[in-house]
């Protein structure tokens, strides 16, 4: 295939791309230098370069141009952010018009705050709306969760923390006590206290061993004896915190019941439950918040990534007027009043009502979920597909010895990309495939992907064999000495 790119490359006026295509091996050699400058430069925490070997031009809609002029289709969306895609004109408009007005406005009432106030509230359901409160937090997702936790420890006088295992929250300190992934928490000393990991509703892996139609969800039962036992050595909590979604723990969406039984319980217990909706909100799995699918209303609500749509910083807790006992500046930051973020959002989720963007997303979510099971007739090391809306995982394990399939997995990334797809990976060991696309996206793109991510498939396993499926990768992070050895 061949992209089709309207102008040429050095042209000032928008491109336009209809497909994706790699014309040379990744990474071309203007992408090349400045993965070396990068690599010599920027911290050793850097992560999506190594696998993803390219330096990005620019982007439009589901698309992003390289350096050397390859055209991709991103499924990556800035892990999430982007959910009207690359560039989307309406609300690039708005911030522009604010950037000409007002920028930086610390927590001082503006006209474009106050409208994105009401829009952000008017898309909770209705029983929810007159009782919200909104606080603006710094500009990340990991701000938001800081100050859930540290409203709810204000509001309840509580030290505790109950979290589930493979969950995901963040990389500051309390964020991090609050993840279930060991490997970044193991370096780092002096995290929170009274934090308590419980199993999570992940029925294909079940933590308690067990089958999902003959068990009684005894992960939530297991929670609830925990929470209820007077000789259970768990004192009440603070708060209960849990993704509806397990996004980089591997894209697993709460078992229904589940969810259900722990709000009941920490609702008769009064203890807040927040959910974070970081990557699961604004649209992503076809609801505006993924809570609206489990017939709760949590206490309170995490939201960050897709607020603005086009990737501009903002944050925001959502929470219960019952909750709000803290006192003047007892929480702020010098960033949660970036004006044109709010002129953004507010854009964006007027182009959500009136193109009836999440109605696309359930539609594209049943035709990518299509293509994703037509994988597991390829080979027994997929193991599982599953999703809630544009949020979707492919699972691969090692059949003869129910191991994660790391090795097979970065083998179908590189695969893919090099054909013109990008994919992101995640849950244990990175053997989940996953895919966050554009909300907007169109049907033709997501044929698109279904066919790439296909070839990538058969592509890896000719590659990989069984001895070698759980061995360590390769980092494909290019050697900036080598590229002086080459002249650049």
């Amino acid at each position: 295939m061949t992209a089709t790119i309207d102008t040429p490359l050095d042209a000032p006026v928008e491109p336009v791309y209809r497909a994706p295509a790699v014309s040379g091996p990744l990474p071309g050699p203007r992408s090349a230098e400045l993965l070396g400058r990068q690599a010599e430069r920027e911290s050793n925490s850097r992560s999506y370069p190594r696998k993803l070997p390219i330096a990005i031009r620019r982007g439009k809609g589901s698309y992003v141009e390289d350096l050397d002029g390859n055209v991709f289709l991103d499924f990556l969306s800035g892990a999430g952010v982007l959910s009207l895609g690359h560039n989307h004109p309406e609300p690039l408009a708005a911030a522009h018009r604010q950037l000409d007005e007002f920028v930086h406005g610390l927590d001082f009432p503006t006209p474009v705050k106050d409208e994105f106030t009401d829009l952000t509230i008017s898309m909770l359901p209705e029983p929810m709306r007159a009782r919200t409160r909104i606080h603006f937090c710094g500009p990340t997702g990991a701000n938001a969760v800081e100050a859930a936790l540290k409203l709810c420890k204000t509001a309840t006088g509580r030290e505790e923390v109950v979290t589930f295992q493979g969950g995901f929250h963040g990389a500051t300190l309390a964020t991090l006590s609050v993840t279930g992934l060991v490997e970044q928490k193991e370096p780092v000393r002096g995290r929170m206290p009274g934090v308590h990991f419980f199993p999570y509703s992940n029925c294909h892996n079940c933590p308690l061993g067990l089958k999902r139609d003959s068990c009684q969800v005894n992960c939530a039962t297991f929670l609830e004896n925990a929470l209820t036992d007077v000789n259970g050595g768990l004192t009440p909590p603070a708060a209960v915190i849990m993704e509806l979604v397990q996004g980089e723990g591997g894209v697993i969406p709460a078992d229904v019941e589940f969810v259900q039984r722990v709000r009941e319980v920490t609702r008769r217990l009064g203890i807040p439950m927040i959910v974070d909706e970081v990557q699961s909100g604004c649209g992503r799995t076809g609801t505006w918040f993924a809570f609206e699918q489990y017939g709760i209303e949590p206490d309170v609500v995490c939201a960050s990534k897709a607020l603005s749509g086009i990737g501009l910083p903002a944050s925001v807790i959502l929470y219960d007027e019952k909750l709000d006992v803290w006192k003047p500046g007892a929480h702020t930051g010098t960033f949660r009043g970036t004006q044109p973020a709010f002129a953004a959002g507010v854009a964006t989720m007027k182009v959500v009502r009136r193109e009836r963007v999440l109605e696309n997303v359930r539609a594209r979510a049943d035709q990518l979920m299509v293509h994703l099971q037509g994988l597991r007739a390829l080979s027994p090391y997929v193991a599982d597909v599953r999703g809630l809306g544009l949020m979707t995982g492919v699972e691969l394990t090692d059949p003869a010895t129910g191991r994660p399939a790391d090795v097979l997995a970065k083998r179908v990334q590189r695969e893919a990309v090099e054909r013109g797809l990008i994919i992101e990976l995640g849950g244990r060991d990175d053997c989940v495939v996953r895919m966050l696309p554009p909300l907007n996206c169109t049907a033709e793109e997501i044929d698109h992907a279904g066919r790439i991510l296909r070839e990538a498939l058969v592509a890896a396993l000719a590659a990989t064999t069984a001895e070698d499926a759980a061995a360590p990768a390769p980092d494909v992070t290019p050697d900036p000495v080598a590229f002086a050895e080459v002249g650049f």
